[in-house]
């Protein structure tokens, strides 16, 4: 798998490892893009994906004139 490497400010990472209590800014990061990722695929299984927004609104009508 291929490897991105992300610059942060230093505040931020730390306040991600205590939070997350890991004791490396790359696990800390990896585990908060994990759990952004689970909770967004949740709330597709939920309420559908954005592309049935589309499908389930219907387009306004278009007025002719002249």
């Amino acid at each position: 798998m291929a490897k991105v490497t992300v610059t942060l400010e230093s505040d931020l990472a730390i306040e991600v490892m205590l939070l997350s209590g890991t004791r490396s800014p790359q696990d800390a990061v990896e585990l908060i893009v994990r759990d952004y990722l689970a909770r967004g695929h949740r709330t597709e299984a939920r309420t559908g994906d954005a592309a049935d927004g589309q499908r389930v609104t219907q387009a306004p009508p278009v007025v002719q004139e002249g």
